[in-house]
């Protein structure tokens, strides 16, 4: 999952947000750097992305992706999937993922100071072009699925992500509906199993 989805598989929890928005930036014995609570974050970023890999959905929706992107496929379903999260209306209506972005940013600038240096630097990017909220916006999922590639060291165009992402909305909204229930019961469990250590 993206950032959206971390975000709000943090439940709420100042340090569990760090930890789960850094994780990606933190290598190796690096997370005993931070505070246990942050650790512990980082841990549940990792879960909920083993157990997204792992679950027969979300190897479904990757097939589409799979034929041009090969192992990035992961990737871009993670960014289709935040796209569906912040559009669900049972979750958030527009005026309700506008305040969760905002919230997220808020709590999360208190922590500058405990980032990995990378992270910082996309934090910066995050917060000013309000990342969390445009993933509403197809625009906006356009927009990031540029970023994958960017961040690759082997992918040089995300129009025919873009393009599958079009074709088979209406399925791949259907496979993260699917999905979500099952990732948001398993993060939970985990949430509350961290907090019991």
């Amino acid at each position: 999952m993206n950032y959206l989805a971390h975000a709000y598989l943090s439940f709420d929890d100042p340090e569990i947000l760090v930890g789960n928005m850094i994780s990606d930036f933190v290598k190796g014995k690096k997370k005993f750097d931070f505070a246990f609570a942050i650790q512990q974050g980082i841990n549940l970023h990792r879960s909920i992305d083993n157990f997204t890999d792992a679950h027969k959905i979300t190897k479904e929706a990757k097939e589409y992706f799979r034929p041009h992107y090969r192992l990035y496929a992961g990737a871009f379903v993670d960014v289709v999937f935040d796209h569906f999260l912040a559009t669900d209306e049972n979750l958030f209506s527009e005026h309700s993922l506008l305040e969760f972005s905002q919230s997220v940013y808020q709590r999360l600038e208190s922590f500058v100071p405990v980032f990995p240096e990378r992270f910082r630097y996309v934090f910066d990017y995050m917060k000013k072009d309000n990342w969390l909220f445009h993933y509403s916006y197809r625009w906006g999922i356009e927009k990031s699925l540029g970023g994958v590639v960017r961040r690759s060291a082997y992918l040089t165009e995300s129009e025919t992500a873009y393009h599958i992402f079009e074709e088979h909305y209406e399925v791949l909204k259907q496979l993260f509906g699917e999905f979500w229930p099952d990732l948001y019961s398993f993060a939970l469990s985990q949430y509350e199993l961290f907090k019991t250590q």
